[in-house]
Order: structure tokens, then sequence, then C-alpha cells
């Protein structure tokens, strides 16, 4: 059953509102978001490597405190479909800007807390249940934002260019992950590894206030998107969008979680992972580590304008099968480059993350395109988070496990089997479905 939430004359308001948002408001507000957003989610993965297992699980061996944090690491992307659903149903029901906004507050709540945390030598065992808490609370509100900034973003976009609009929160991603990188190597060069144990790696966290603020600022500058504006005028939307997805979308909603597997598994081996393999295996220091992770990233944003212009050239779809097929050829030289010294690791670097880049700069778009207005907030977050259950979360405890149980050639396989699921359901999925 659908209704308006509007009365009067809805349709002229809208249009005067809708002429507010400039496409340079729209594609700042969209990365800067998402920007907020993936920080406050790296940061978090880097203290997963360098502090959590010494903070808070001290009294197992290091490899077993290294597996309950990225446990621990791994509890957000299952909060995450429920965070989709959640604020996708309001977004969906209420508009795309007033439920950014709480997608916003709640991630950035959880990360300033865990900044707070006292750590297990002083509550004991109470410590990472919080931690998981919090957790919890980061992977929610994801849930929630990523969907949704996508969509402002295409749904703003003019006719031809969405691949090219929907790169840009896209963006968020590289950027987050380049500035929580960057302060934790800025940390380590003001202060010793015990004073970052001690207290320094709160300040990331509790630092990420200022970013919250102004993230908030840009987005309750803008008005709701063209075309949500729409449907409110044509009253379609429904009363319980997750029901109406699950009813009428469900071949959609399997087709992309699963082709977004690779781009989850690539991009968390290649960061989480790596970041611990060569602290913990590799016995390279923080900050040179940290180094490798932030030229990853830079990489890792040069390559996502570079697939919309392909995109909007050859075809989203036709660039995503290439990647993907990329993807798993380069799965064969994983372990030779894993195992090959710094200069193997570097040269891993530049070829995981540019492929990162081809693939995550049109996922979004890939995902949100075939699910109607009506349902397109839950449908794109859920499809996404869906993917990052099964891509993300355990990717750096399955590449670990694999590693140190069977040999690095088994992280390889694990990648190449991802990308061979991906591609057959990008195959099987129709050009209006990507």
């Amino acid at each position: 059953m659908s209704k308006t939430l509007s009365s009067g004359s809805p349709t002229a308001a809208h249009s005067n509102r809708a002429g507010l948002n400039s496409p340079a408001r729209v594609l700042f507000a969209s990365l800067v978001g998402t920007t907020i957003e993936f920080f406050d989610f790296y940061v978090y993965a880097t203290a997963a490597v360098l502090v959590f297992p010494t903070l808070f699980f001290p009294n197992s061996d290091p490899t077993t405190a290294l597996l309950a944090s990225f446990a621990t690491f791994s509890i957000a992307f299952f909060a995450r479909p429920l965070g989709a659903i959640v604020f996708g149903h309001y977004g969906d029901r209420i508009g795309r800007k007033t439920t950014l906004v709480a997608a916003l507050l709640t991630m950035g709540i959880s990360t300033v807390i865990i900044g707070l945390l006292p750590s297990y030598d002083s509550i004991g065992v109470v410590a990472p249940l919080l931690l998981a808490l919090c957790r919890f609370g980061q992977g929610f509100g994801l849930g929630g934002e990523w969907g949704g900034a996508v969509l402002l973003a295409t749904e703003n976009a003019p006719p031809g260019k969405r691949s090219w609009y929907g790169m840009f929160p896209q963006l968020g991603a590289p950027v987050g992950l380049f500035l929580s990188s960057g302060i934790f190597w800025l940390l380590l060069h003001v202060m010793s590894q015990d004073a970052l144990l001690a207290w320094g790696w709160r300040i990331p966290f509790v630092a990420s206030i200022v970013l919250i603020v102004v993230g908030l600022w840009v987005r309750l500058s803008i008005t709701e998107t063209p075309a949500f504006q729409k449907a409110i005028e044509k009253q379609e939307r429904v009363e319980v969008p997750v029901v109406e997805l699950f009813r009428n979308h469900k071949r959609s909603l399997v087709l992309g979680t699963f082709v977004a597997l690779a781009t989850f598994v690539l991009f968390y081996i290649g960061s989480a992972y790596l970041l611990s393999y060569n602290v913990k295996v590799l016995k390279l220091p923080f900050v040179e580590a940290l180094e490798i992770q932030i030229v990853g990233s830079v990489l890792f944003g040069l390559f996502i304008p570079f697939a919309g212009k392909l995109a909007e050239r050859f075809g989203r779809r036709e660039v995503l099968i290439a990647t993907t097929v990329l993807i798993g050829v380069f799965s064969f030289f994983l372990p030779g480059l894993m195992t090959g010294g710094e200069t193997g690791i570097f040269i891993f670097v530049i070829f995981a993350m540019a492929l990162m880049g081809m693939t995550y700069g049109l996922i979004g778009t890939a995902l949100a395109a075939p699910f109607p207005t009506k349902v397109r907030y839950t449908g794109s977050s859920i499809t996404f988070n869906f993917a990052g259950i099964f891509g993300a979360s355990l990717a750096p405890y399955i590449a670990t496990w694999l590693q140190a149980n069977y040999g690095m050639a088994y992280v390889g396989y694990y990648l190449g089997l991802s990308a061979v699921i991906t591609l057959a359901c990008i195959l099987l999925s129709g050009k209006e479905e990507i």
C-alpha cells in the first residue's frame, strides 16, 4: 500500500528545493559522508592489527590474539545488513537526506566511544565485549550510509552520467583508507610504539568527531533527490520496503550480492590481511607496513575515476567483466608476490589496488541499477552489505588461517574462487540489471 507524506501542492515546493542541489554540492556531500564513514571503519581495521590484540586480548598467543581481533572486526559486517534494513526502510519512506544524517551520527558516535574504552587490564573481559558492541554500532551505521550516498549521487545524475556520478561516493573508501593509515603513520613518527599502545591509539577515534561535524554540515545543506521527490508525488512509496524487496526482487538481491563478492575479497586481502601479514609474518616495522598501505590507497583512488570514464565509453557491465577476469588471473600470481619480499609486496599492492579501483568504482551504481526508486535504498544497501558478509567479514580471518595452515597458495585459490563466482553472476545479469 502506498501513501504520500506530503500535502497541499508538493510538486512546486519540491521543484524549488531541487534547484538548490548543484552538482558540486551533491557530489561533495556523497563523497564527504562516505569518506568519514570509511575513515572510521578503517581506523578500526588498522588498530585491529596494530594495537587491539595487545590491549584487548593480552592473554592469548600472538596468532590467537590476532584472530580474536579480526573476529571483532568481522562483527561489523554482520551488523551492516541490519543497518541496511533499518536505514533503508526510512530512506525509502521518509527520504535519503534525513536517513543519511542519522547513519552518519550512528557510525560516528560508535567510533568516538571506541577511543574512550578502557583496556583489558582495566576492566577485564568486559573490555573486548564493549569493543565488540561499538564495532556492531559502526557496522550498523555504515550499513545505512553507503546505499544512501550512492543514491544521493546517482539519483541526481544527468542522463548518461550515472556511472560517473556513482563513482564519487566510492572515492570515500580510498580517501578514508589513506587518512586512517596516514594518521597512524604520523603518530608513529611523533611518539614511541609504547606511547601509541598506552594512549596514542585513541587519537584517531576521538578526532573523528571533527570529521563528523563537517559531514553533518554538508549533509544538512542538501535537499532531497529528484527521483525520491517524484516517488512522493506519484505516491509510489511502499509501507515496508524490505517486504517488497524480498517478495519481488530476490533475483537482483542474490545476483548483486555475489557480483560484489570478488570486490570485497580482493580489498580485504589487500588491506587488513596484508597489513597483518607484513607486521606479523614479514616482521616489517609498523611504519613501513603503513607506508605500503598508503601507497595502495592512492592507487585505489586513482583507478576509481578511470573506471567511471571507461564505463561511460564501453559500458559498466563490460568493464566489470574484464576487471573480474583480471582479478582471477591475478590470483595465480598472488602467492609468488606475497612471498617475494618487500619488492613482491609492492608489486602485489600496485596490481591489487588498481584492480580494486576498477571494480569498486562501478559496483555502487551496478548494485543500485536493478531496483526501482521505492525500494532502491533498501535494495542496494542490503545487496552491498550481504556481499560484505560473504566477501569481507571473514576475509582477513580466512586468509590468515589459510596461510598459517596450508600456505599462501591457498590464499590465491580463495581470491580466484571469488572471481569465478562473481564472473558467473555478472554473466547471469542482464545489462539492465547492472
